[in-house]
C-alpha cells in the first residue's frame, strides 16, 4: 500500500507542474511570435560572421533605454584586428574584459557636437593566445567609421574589435519611393548585424530589397505607438516588414545579439535575417523576441505611416492572418548625405 505523501514532497511536485507549464508557455509564445513573422516563401540561411560596436551619449530616447535594457550593449566581434590611428597604445593601457575596454572608448566618445575622440576599440583576451599582449586594449580613430580599416580577421586573429558611432554617425539611408528613412546602426548592441549593413553599403545597391508586408496601428495603438487598454494585439500588427538580401551578396546566419523591447521605430531581424521588420508601435507584448541592430529617427517616421496605408491584400502565413502589399516597395542602401548637426 502506497504512503500518504509529506508536506515537502507535495510542494516539491506543484513546484516542477508550474515549472513546466511556465516552459510550455514560453515555447507557445515563440513559435506564435515566429509564425507570425513569416511569408510563405520564407529560405533558411546559414552561419555568419563579420564586423562592430556603438556609443552611448547624443543617442535619442529610445537608444538610452536600449542600453539600460540590455545591459550588455558593448558587444565586439571576436578574431577580428580593426586597424585605424592610435589615440590611446594597448602596450600601457590594459583591461580584463572587451566590455572595460569598450567603456574606455565611449568615455572618449562623449561629447554631444561632434564625432568621437574614439570610434574604434581593439581588444586581446585570450591570455594563451596573447601571452603578454593580454589584457592590450587599442583605442582607435577611423578616417571613415561606416568604412573602417581591417588588418585582419579569422581564427589565425587573436583581437576583438568593435565600433562606436558618435552622435550623427553611423546613419544610414533607407530610400523608398515615398521617401528617405534615416536609421541610426547599433552596433555596441549588434555589431554582426551591423557589419552586414555596412558589407551593403559597400555594395553601393540593394537589388533585391524591398518592404513587401505593412500593417497599420489599427484601432490597438494610439499614434505615438502606445497600446490602448483592453483592445488586441492584432492583426493587423503594426509593422512594415521586408528583406534585406540583395542580389550579389551571400548572405548567412546572423547570430542573435540583444534584444530589448520592441519600440515605435526598431529595426529588427526576423529570425536570423534576412527578413526584417520596422515596429510602427510599442511592442512591450513581445518581450525580447528579436535583434534589434537600429532605429528610424522619429522626423521619418511619417513615411513609414504613409507606405502602411498602401493598398494591400489579405494572406495567410503558419495560420496567421497578414496583410501583404499589392505592389512591393523597392528599397536603396545608402549612407546618410546630410550633415550630423541637421539629424
Amino acid at each position: 500500500m502506497g504512503r500518504k505523501p509529506n508536506d515537502s514532497e507535495t510542494s516539491r511536485w506543484v513546484f516542477l507542474i508550474l515549472l513546466l507549464m511556465g516552459l510550455v508557455s514560453c515555447s507557445l509564445v515563440y513559435i506564435g511570435l515566429s509564425r507570425a513573422f513569416r511569408p510563405s516563401n520564407f529560405s533558411s540561411v546559414s552561419d555568419f560572421d563579420l564586423l562592430g560596436s556603438s556609443s552611448s551619449e547624443g543617442r535619442t530616447d529610445w537608444e538610452q533605454n536600449l542600453g539600460s535594457e540590455e545591459g550588455q550593449c558593448c558587444r565586439g566581434i571576436d578574431n577580428l584586428e580593426l586597424w585605424g590611428t592610435a589615440v590611446k597604445w594597448g602596450t600601457d593601457f590594459k583591461f580584463n574584459s572587451s566590455q572595460e575596454c569598450c567603456r574606455a572608448c565611449k568615455a572618449m566618445c562623449n561629447g554631444r557636437d561632434g564625432p568621437c575622440l574614439c570610434d574604434t576599440w581593439v581588444f586581446c583576451g585570450n591570455r594563451e593566445v596573447c601571452g603578454s599582449k593580454f589584457g592590450e586594449c587599442w583605442l582607435k580613430k577611423q578616417n571613415d567609421p561606416l568604412f573602417p580599416e581591417q588588418q585582419g580577421a579569422g581564427q589565425n586573429v587573436m583581437w576583438t574589435s568593435g565600433l562606436i558611432f558618435g552622435k550623427g554617425e553611423g546613419i544610414v539611408e533607407l530610400e523608398t519611393e515615398y521617401g528617405v528613412l534615416h536609421i541610426k546602426l547599433f552596433p555596441d548592441c549588434a555589431p554582426h548585424s551591423v557589419a552586414y549593413i555596412l558589407e551593403l553599403l559597400a555594395l553601393r545597391h540593394c537589388a533585391g530589397c524591398r518592404f513587401y508586408r505593412a500593417e497599420g496601428r489599427g484601432i490597438s495603438w494610439d499614434y505615438g505607438g502606445n497600446h490602448i487598454k483592453d483592445a488586441s494585439f492584432g492583426p493587423p500588427f503594426a509593422l512594415i516588414q521586408g528583406t534585406l538580401e540583395a542580389q550579389g551578396i551571400q548572405f548567412n546566419q546572423i547570430p542573435t545579439e540583444a534584444c530589448p523591447t520592441i519600440r515605435r521605430g526598431s529595426v529588427a531581424w526576423v529570425g536570423s535575417g534576412p527578413e526584417f521588420f520596422i515596429s510602427l508601435a510599442n511592442h512591450y507584448e513581445w518581450r525580447n523576441a528579436y535583434t534589434v541592430f537600429g532605429s528610424v529617427l522619429e522626423e521619418d517616421m511619417e513615411i513609414l505611416e504613409i507606405i502602411a496605408k498602401l493598398a494591400t491584400k489579405p494572406d495567410v502565413w503558419s495560420n496567421i492572418n497578414v496583410s501583404v502589399l499589392e505592389k512591393p516597395v523597392s528599397l536603396w542602401l545608402q549612407r546618410s548625405k546630410t550633415r550630423p548637426g541637421d539629424l
